[in-house]
C-alpha cells in the first residue's frame, strides 16, 4: 500500500502550552517572550491580528499589549518541553512510523486511502489527550506535507486537515508565497523575488557589444513559478538542496522519513544574562551551570563530549568600540565524557584565561563538539574513563533533577544566588515537572 507524507504541527505551541493550564485564556491575545523578556517568540492568532510580529522587541510591543490588554508570559521551557514530549508521545501511538523534526512538528507516515480520516484521529487524539491544537498536511511529499499544513493553517474552513495527495496541487501552488516553502531562507528569497541574476554580475557578451541580453531573470514570487524553473538553473542558484525542493514540489519523494534520531556533532548551551555581569567569579558561575546544562544533555542522550570551548561577550549593541569584546578558548579533554564535574572545572579555568576586567558582559556559553557515542570512548593508555562510582552518581543526580526539578542537585560552583541568571518577570508554573508547582482543585 502507498505510503504518504503527514505533518502535524501544533498551532502556536508555546501559546497553546499556557492555555491548557488557564483555559480563560482561550479566544484572547496572549504572547510569549523570549530569554530575558527581550522579543516576542510566539502569538496567538488573536494577538497576530493586532499587528503583533514574530520576533517584535517587546518594548516596541508593549503599548499594543496594554492598549488591547495582551496576557504575556515569560518562556517556560520546563512546560513546554514536557508538554513536547506528551504531544510526541501521543503521536507515536497513533503512527507507526514518525520522525520529530521539533519540539512542535513531527513526520508521519499516511497509509493512502485512510489519510483524511487517520490525520483527523491523530488530530482530535492530541487534543483529548494533551489539550494541545494541532494542524495536519498531508502529501506525496515532505514538502507538499508542508505545504498542506501552512495552508491548514492559515484556512480555518479546512478544519485544521488539508491533503494535497489526490487534489490538484498546482491549484495551491499558484498564491503560495516562495517565501513560505520549507528550506527558502530570506537571502534565497531576495534573489528569488529580483529580477536580477546577482548583485555583481558582469557584463556578458551580449551586455559588452551594446545588444540587450536575449534572456533575462523573471520574478519567481510563487511555489508555482519556482517548480517550473529548469533543473540547470536550480541547480546553479540554489544548489543541490534547492533542487530537491523542486522536486519535491512536482512530486518526486527525495527526503525520506529518518524514523531515528541523527547523533548530534556538537551541543551549545548559551544565555544573555538577567543584568551585566562585570566580575570573575559571576562569569565562572555562570559557565558552570552552561557545563552543568551540557553534561545533563550528553547524558540523557548517551554521549560523550572530547572538545569543549568557552565563549564570553559584551553586547554587540554598544556604540563605543572600546566597550566591545568577546572571546572564546578551546581545549581538548583527555577522553570524550559526560561526567559534570570534569566540564565545569575545564569551563572555569578557560574562562579565567580570556576574562578581562572592566568589561560589562552580556552573555556566556559553553560549546561542546567531538561528540560520541558513550559506548564508543576511545580509552586512555593513562587516564581512566569515569569510574563505576562517578557514572552512579551522575544517574542519582539526573533522577532526582527530574523529579523534583532542574538544578535541585547542582555543584556549589554554578553559586547559590544567581542574580544574573536570566531575568523572567512574568513565569507561569511548571505545572507537568515541579511537584510544588502543580495546579490545585478545590471541591
Amino acid at each position: 500500500m502507498q505510503q504518504l507524507f503527514g505533518i502535524i504541527d501544533c498551532n502556536n505551541f508555546y501559546v497553546s502550552c499556557e492555555r491548557v493550564f488557564q483555559p480563560a485564556l482561550e479566544g484572547k491575545p496572549v504572547v510569549v517572550l523570549s530569554n530575558n523578556d527581550g522579543n516576542i517568540i510566539a502569538r496567538s492568532n488573536e494577538a497576530k491580528r493586532l499587528g503583533i510580529t514574530m520576533g517584535m522587541p517587546f518594548f516596541k510591543a508593549k503599548r499594543l499589549i496594554e492598549e488591547y490588554d495582551v496576557t504575556w508570559f515569560s518562556s517556560n521551557y520546563a512546560l513546554y518541553g514536557d508538554m513536547s514530549r506528551r504531544v510526541m508521545d501521543t503521536i507515536n501511538h497513533l503512527a507507526p512510523s514518525t520522525e520529530h523534526y521539533s519540539i512542535d512538528e513531527a513526520f508521519v507516515h499516511l497509509d493512502a486511502g485512510h489519510q483524511d480520516e487517520d490525520a483527523r484521529h491523530i488530530k482530535q487524539t492530541v487534543r483529548k489527550w494533551t489539550g494541545i491544537p494541532v494542524s495536519v498536511g498531508i502529501g506525496p511529499t515532505k514538502v507538499l506535507a508542508k505545504v498542506a499544513n501552512t495552508i491548514a493553517k492559515r484556512c480555518p474552513e479546512y478544519g485544521g486537515v488539508v491533503d494535497l495527495s489526490n487534489a490538484d496541487a498546482d491549484h495551491y501552488l499558484k498564491d503560495f508565497d516562495v517565501a513560505d516553502l520549507w528550506g527558502i531562507g530570506r537571502q534565497s528569497e531576495k534573489f528569488l523575488k529580483s529580477e536580477e541574476e546577482g548583485e555583481h554580475n558582469q557584463l556578458d557578451l551580449w551586455e559588452a557589444a551594446g545588444l540587450p541580453r536575449l534572456v533575462r531573470k523573471q520574478k519567481i514570487e510563487t511555489a508555482l513559478e519556482l517548480k517550473h524553473c529548469s533543473d540547470d538553473w536550480i541547480r546553479k542558484h540554489l544548489t543541490i538542496r534547492g533542487l530537491r525542493l523542486v522536486w519535491e514540489l512536482r512530486g518526486i519523494s527525495c527526503l525520506p522519513l529518518e524514523a531515528f534520531e541523527k547523533p548530534r556533532k556538537s551541543l551549545c548551551c548559551s544565555r544573555s544574562f538577567g543584568r551585566p555581569v562585570f566580575t570573575l567569579p559571576e562569569l565562572s558561575e555562570a559557565v558552570a551551570m552552561h557545563a552543568t546544562r551540557g553534561a545533563e544533555k550528553l547524558r540523557r542522550r548517551h554521549l560523550a563530549a572530547s572538545h569543549l570551548t568557552v565563549l564570553i561577550s559584551t553586547s554587540c549593541f554598544r556604540r563605543d568600540p572600546d566597550e566591545l569584546y568577546s572571546a572564546s578558548v578551546s581545549w581538548q579533554l583527555p577522553f570524550p565524557t559526560a561526567y559534570t564535574a570534569a566540564l565545569t572545572q575545564a569551563a572555569q579555568a578557560l574562562v579565567e584565561r580570556v576574562y578581562k576586567p572592566g568589561f560589562s558582559y552580556h552573555k556566556a556559553g559553553v560549546f561542546l563538539t567531538d561528540i560520541v557515542r558513550d559506548t564508543q570512548r576511545q580509552q586512555s593508555l593513562l587516564l581512566p574513563l569515569e569510574t563505576e562510582r562517578q557514572v552512579r552518581l551522575m544517574e542519582a543526580v539526573d533522577r532526582l533533577n527530574k523529579k523534583y526539578g532542574q538544578h535541585t542537585l547542582r555543584p556549589l560552583s554554578m553559586g547559590l544566588q544567581r542574580g544574573w541568571d536570566m531575568k523572567r518577570e512574568h513565569l507561569s508554573g511548571r505545572y507537568t515537572t515541579r511537584l510544588d508547582e502543580v495546579l490545585k482543585a478545590r471541591a
